[in-house]
Protein backbone atom coordinates (compact mmCIF):
# COMPACT_ATOMS: atom_id res chain seq x y z
CA UNK A 1 0.00 0.00 0.00
CA UNK A 2 1.37 3.47 -0.83
CA UNK A 3 0.12 5.91 1.36
CA UNK A 4 1.01 8.89 -0.96
CA UNK A 5 -0.71 7.17 -3.87
CA UNK A 6 -3.88 6.41 -1.62
CA UNK A 7 -3.95 10.01 -0.57
CA UNK A 8 -3.81 11.01 -4.05
CA UNK A 9 -6.81 8.93 -4.89
CA UNK A 10 -8.90 10.09 -1.75
CA UNK A 11 -8.72 13.90 -3.08
CA UNK A 12 -9.70 12.98 -7.14
CA UNK A 13 -12.61 10.99 -5.35
CA UNK A 14 -13.02 14.11 -3.21
CA UNK A 15 -12.85 16.69 -6.18
CA UNK A 16 -15.47 14.15 -8.31
CA UNK A 17 -18.08 14.26 -5.85
CA UNK A 18 -17.52 18.27 -5.84
CA UNK A 19 -16.82 17.92 -1.92
CA UNK A 20 -14.15 20.09 -0.07
CA UNK A 21 -11.72 18.88 2.69
CA UNK A 22 -14.51 20.59 5.12
CA UNK A 23 -17.65 19.31 3.82
CA UNK A 24 -15.79 15.92 3.77
CA UNK A 25 -14.30 16.07 7.19
CA UNK A 26 -18.45 17.00 8.60
CA UNK A 27 -19.53 14.54 7.14
CA UNK A 28 -17.22 12.22 8.00
CA UNK A 29 -17.09 14.17 12.40
CA UNK A 30 -13.95 14.84 11.56
CA UNK A 31 -11.83 18.09 11.10
CA UNK A 32 -10.62 18.66 8.08
CA UNK A 33 -6.91 18.84 9.02
CA UNK A 34 -7.24 14.87 9.39
CA UNK A 35 -8.47 14.77 5.71
CA UNK A 36 -5.56 17.06 4.28
CA UNK A 37 -3.06 15.00 6.14
CA UNK A 38 -4.76 11.92 4.01
CA UNK A 39 -4.67 13.59 0.74
CA UNK A 40 -0.86 14.59 1.74
CA UNK A 41 -0.08 10.76 2.67
CA UNK A 42 1.05 11.27 5.75
CA UNK A 43 -1.49 9.33 7.51
CA UNK A 44 -4.25 6.92 6.28
CA UNK A 45 -7.89 7.11 7.30
CA UNK A 46 -8.82 5.07 10.47
CA UNK A 47 -10.20 1.76 9.99
CA UNK A 48 -13.73 3.14 11.84
CA UNK A 49 -14.58 5.28 9.02
CA UNK A 50 -13.03 3.63 6.40
CA UNK A 51 -16.74 2.55 5.25
CA UNK A 52 -18.38 5.40 6.10
CA UNK A 53 -15.33 7.41 3.50
CA UNK A 54 -16.05 4.62 0.73
CA UNK A 55 -19.68 4.62 1.19
CA UNK A 56 -19.00 8.87 1.10
CA UNK A 57 -16.41 8.32 -2.21
CA UNK A 58 -18.46 5.71 -3.81
CA UNK A 59 -15.89 3.01 -3.80
CA UNK A 60 -14.58 -0.05 -2.22
CA UNK A 61 -12.13 -0.41 0.42
CA UNK A 62 -10.20 -2.76 -2.32
CA UNK A 63 -9.95 0.51 -4.71
CA UNK A 64 -8.77 2.00 -1.47
CA UNK A 65 -6.23 0.51 -0.21
CA UNK A 66 -5.19 0.34 -3.81
CA UNK A 67 -4.92 3.75 -4.44
CA UNK A 68 -7.26 3.25 -7.18
CA UNK A 69 -10.05 2.61 -9.33
CA UNK A 70 -10.46 -1.29 -9.50
CA UNK A 71 -12.10 -3.39 -12.93
CA UNK A 72 -14.09 -6.47 -12.07
CA UNK A 73 -11.00 -8.97 -13.74
CA UNK A 74 -8.40 -7.43 -11.55
CA UNK A 75 -10.34 -6.64 -8.48
CA UNK A 76 -9.21 -10.21 -6.88
CA UNK A 77 -5.88 -10.20 -7.61
CA UNK A 78 -5.88 -6.76 -6.01
CA UNK A 79 -7.40 -7.20 -2.93
CA UNK A 80 -5.11 -10.68 -2.59
CA UNK A 81 -1.76 -8.02 -2.71
CA UNK A 82 -3.64 -5.67 -0.25
CA UNK A 83 -4.13 -8.30 2.49
CA UNK A 84 -0.58 -9.40 1.73
CA UNK A 85 0.66 -5.75 2.44
CA UNK A 86 -1.21 -5.84 5.36
CA UNK A 87 0.40 -9.15 6.42
CA UNK A 88 3.82 -8.07 5.81
CA UNK A 89 3.08 -5.00 7.83
CA UNK A 90 1.50 -6.61 10.69
CA UNK A 91 4.88 -9.16 10.68
CA UNK A 92 7.17 -6.10 10.59
CA UNK A 93 5.17 -4.25 13.09
CA UNK A 94 5.87 -7.61 15.57
CA UNK A 95 9.45 -7.46 14.61
CA UNK A 96 9.89 -4.31 15.75
CA UNK A 97 8.03 -4.61 19.29
CA UNK A 98 9.60 -7.79 20.24
CA UNK A 99 13.26 -6.03 19.94
CA UNK A 100 12.11 -3.20 21.84
CA UNK A 101 10.67 -5.41 24.36
CA UNK A 102 14.00 -7.36 24.47
CA UNK A 103 15.70 -4.28 24.93
CA UNK A 104 13.40 -2.58 27.38
CA UNK A 105 13.13 -5.98 29.75
CA UNK A 106 16.83 -6.05 29.31
CA UNK A 107 17.70 -2.29 30.61
CA UNK A 108 14.89 -3.43 33.69
CA UNK A 109 16.41 -6.68 34.45
CA UNK A 110 20.30 -4.74 35.20
CA UNK A 111 18.84 -1.98 36.69
CA UNK A 112 17.17 -4.51 39.24
CA UNK A 113 20.61 -6.52 39.57
CA UNK A 114 22.48 -3.67 40.10
CA UNK A 115 20.06 -3.05 43.44
CA UNK A 116 20.55 -6.29 44.45
CA UNK A 117 24.66 -6.37 44.32
CA UNK A 118 24.87 -3.02 45.40
CA UNK A 119 22.51 -4.10 48.43
CA UNK A 120 23.97 -7.60 49.37
CA UNK A 121 27.23 -5.93 48.71
CA UNK A 122 26.81 -2.73 51.16
CA UNK A 123 24.60 -4.80 54.04
CA UNK A 124 25.40 -8.76 53.55
CA UNK A 125 21.03 -9.15 52.85
CA UNK A 126 18.70 -7.92 51.00
CA UNK A 127 16.82 -4.87 52.49
CA UNK A 128 16.32 -1.66 50.59
CA UNK A 129 16.38 -3.05 47.28
CA UNK A 130 12.64 -4.89 47.83
CA UNK A 131 11.66 -1.25 46.79
CA UNK A 132 12.82 -1.18 43.49
CA UNK A 133 12.71 -4.74 42.60
CA UNK A 134 8.89 -4.14 43.43
CA UNK A 135 8.77 -1.00 41.62
CA UNK A 136 10.29 -2.34 38.33
CA UNK A 137 8.32 -5.28 38.44
CA UNK A 138 5.07 -3.00 38.58
CA UNK A 139 6.27 -0.49 35.85
CA UNK A 140 7.55 -3.71 33.26
CA UNK A 141 4.10 -5.32 34.34
CA UNK A 142 2.23 -2.09 32.90
CA UNK A 143 4.25 -1.33 30.32
CA UNK A 144 5.17 -4.64 28.53
CA UNK A 145 1.26 -5.14 27.17
CA UNK A 146 1.73 -1.82 24.99
CA UNK A 147 5.26 -1.91 23.98
CA UNK A 148 4.43 -5.49 22.27
CA UNK A 149 1.19 -4.82 21.21
CA UNK A 150 1.45 -0.95 20.37
CA UNK A 151 -2.10 1.21 21.11
CA UNK A 152 -3.89 -2.21 21.34
CA UNK A 153 -2.38 -2.84 24.71
CA UNK A 154 -2.89 0.34 26.13
CA UNK A 155 -6.55 -0.78 27.77
CA UNK A 156 -4.13 -4.34 28.69
CA UNK A 157 -1.84 -1.86 30.42
CA UNK A 158 -4.57 0.65 32.44
CA UNK A 159 -6.28 -3.09 33.15
CA UNK A 160 -2.90 -4.14 34.57
CA UNK A 161 -2.14 -1.34 36.32
CA UNK A 162 -5.83 -1.13 38.09
CA UNK A 163 -5.06 -4.73 39.43
CA UNK A 164 -1.59 -4.25 40.98
CA UNK A 165 -1.16 -1.00 42.47
CA UNK A 166 -3.39 -2.11 45.67
CA UNK A 167 -0.97 -4.95 45.91
CA UNK A 168 1.98 -3.05 45.28
CA UNK A 169 0.93 -0.77 47.92
CA UNK A 170 0.06 -3.48 50.60
CA UNK A 171 3.85 -5.05 49.97
CA UNK A 172 5.48 -1.52 50.10
CA UNK A 173 4.26 -0.61 53.17
CA UNK A 174 4.59 -4.34 54.86
CA UNK A 175 7.99 -3.81 53.81
CA UNK A 176 8.62 -0.06 55.01
CA UNK A 177 6.58 -1.03 58.02
CA UNK A 178 3.98 2.18 57.77
CA UNK A 179 0.39 1.34 56.76
CA UNK A 180 -0.41 4.85 56.36
CA UNK A 181 1.24 3.72 52.63
CA UNK A 182 -1.44 1.32 51.99
CA UNK A 183 -4.44 2.85 53.95
CA UNK A 184 -4.17 6.44 52.41
CA UNK A 185 -2.36 5.11 48.82
CA UNK A 186 -5.38 2.46 48.24
CA UNK A 187 -7.75 5.32 48.49
CA UNK A 188 -5.84 8.09 46.26
CA UNK A 189 -4.77 5.10 43.78
CA UNK A 190 -8.44 3.97 43.79
CA UNK A 191 -9.37 7.61 42.69
CA UNK A 192 -6.63 7.92 40.30
CA UNK A 193 -7.47 4.46 38.63
CA UNK A 194 -10.83 5.47 38.22
CA UNK A 195 -10.11 8.78 36.93
CA UNK A 196 -7.82 7.40 34.42
CA UNK A 197 -10.46 5.15 32.77
CA UNK A 198 -12.37 8.18 32.72
CA UNK A 199 -10.11 10.02 30.45
CA UNK A 200 -9.55 6.71 28.24
CA UNK A 201 -13.66 6.27 28.13
CA UNK A 202 -13.48 10.21 26.86
CA UNK A 203 -10.53 10.21 24.24
CA UNK A 204 -12.42 7.03 22.54
CA UNK A 205 -15.71 9.19 22.86
CA UNK A 206 -14.12 12.67 21.07
CA UNK A 207 -11.26 11.09 19.29
CA UNK A 208 -8.06 12.51 18.61
CA UNK A 209 -9.40 14.80 15.97
CA UNK A 210 -10.81 16.53 18.66
CA UNK A 211 -8.28 16.21 21.34
CA UNK A 212 -8.59 20.44 22.17
CA UNK A 213 -11.86 19.45 23.64
CA UNK A 214 -10.49 16.24 25.12
CA UNK A 215 -7.52 18.38 27.01
CA UNK A 216 -10.08 20.95 28.00
CA UNK A 217 -12.68 18.38 29.59
CA UNK A 218 -9.66 16.70 31.15
CA UNK A 219 -7.90 19.99 32.29
CA UNK A 220 -12.12 20.88 34.21
CA UNK A 221 -11.75 17.25 35.60
CA UNK A 222 -8.37 17.75 37.07
CA UNK A 223 -10.30 20.18 39.49
CA UNK A 224 -12.61 18.11 40.19
CA UNK A 225 -10.01 15.37 40.54
CA UNK A 226 -7.96 17.88 43.05
CA UNK A 227 -11.16 18.70 45.04
CA UNK A 228 -11.52 15.01 45.76
CA UNK A 229 -8.25 14.41 46.49
CA UNK A 230 -8.22 17.16 49.01
CA UNK A 231 -11.49 15.92 50.57
CA UNK A 232 -10.37 12.36 51.20
CA UNK A 233 -6.66 13.28 52.60
CA UNK A 234 -8.23 16.10 54.83
CA UNK A 235 -10.53 13.27 56.01
CA UNK A 236 -7.85 10.63 56.76
CA UNK A 237 -5.35 13.36 58.04
CA UNK A 238 -8.28 15.01 60.21
CA UNK A 239 -6.93 18.41 58.86
CA UNK A 240 -7.79 21.09 56.11
CA UNK A 241 -5.01 20.39 53.40
CA UNK A 242 -6.30 22.65 50.80
CA UNK A 243 -3.68 25.27 50.44
CA UNK A 244 -2.78 28.40 48.46
CA UNK A 245 -0.73 26.30 46.17
CA UNK A 246 -4.32 24.33 45.35
CA UNK A 247 -6.12 27.38 44.27
CA UNK A 248 -3.12 28.28 42.36
CA UNK A 249 -3.42 25.30 40.38
CA UNK A 250 -7.09 25.82 40.39
CA UNK A 251 -6.79 28.59 38.29
CA UNK A 252 -4.20 27.58 36.14
CA UNK A 253 -6.55 24.93 34.68
CA UNK A 254 -9.06 27.09 34.80
CA UNK A 255 -7.21 29.27 32.24
CA UNK A 256 -5.87 25.78 30.35
CA UNK A 257 -9.48 24.43 30.26
CA UNK A 258 -10.46 28.07 28.55
CA UNK A 259 -7.32 28.09 26.04
CA UNK A 260 -8.20 24.44 24.84
CA UNK A 261 -11.90 25.29 23.99
CA UNK A 262 -10.63 28.44 22.64
CA UNK A 263 -8.42 26.38 20.48
CA UNK A 264 -11.06 23.97 19.14
CA UNK A 265 -13.30 26.80 18.41
CA UNK A 266 -10.97 28.54 16.46
CA UNK A 267 -10.01 25.29 14.84
CA UNK A 268 -13.19 24.36 13.79
CA UNK A 269 -14.04 27.61 12.61
CA UNK A 270 -10.71 27.75 10.32
CA UNK A 271 -8.71 30.67 12.20
CA UNK A 272 -6.04 27.55 12.82
CA UNK A 273 -4.58 24.35 11.21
Amino acid sequence: MDQTQIGKFIAKRRKDKRLTQAQLAEMLNITDRAVSKWETGKSMPDSSIMLELCKILDISVNELLSGEEISKESFEQKADENLLDMQRKDENNISKNMVITSIFSAVLLVGVTVCIICDLAVGGKLTWSAIPILSVLLVWAVCIPTVIMGKKGLAVSMGTFSALIIPFLYLLSRFLRVWTIFSMGSVVAGVAVIFIWILAALFKRIGKDRIFVFWGVTFLLLIIFEFIMNIVVSWMLLELTFNLWDMLSVFVLFILTFICFLCDYAKRKGMMK
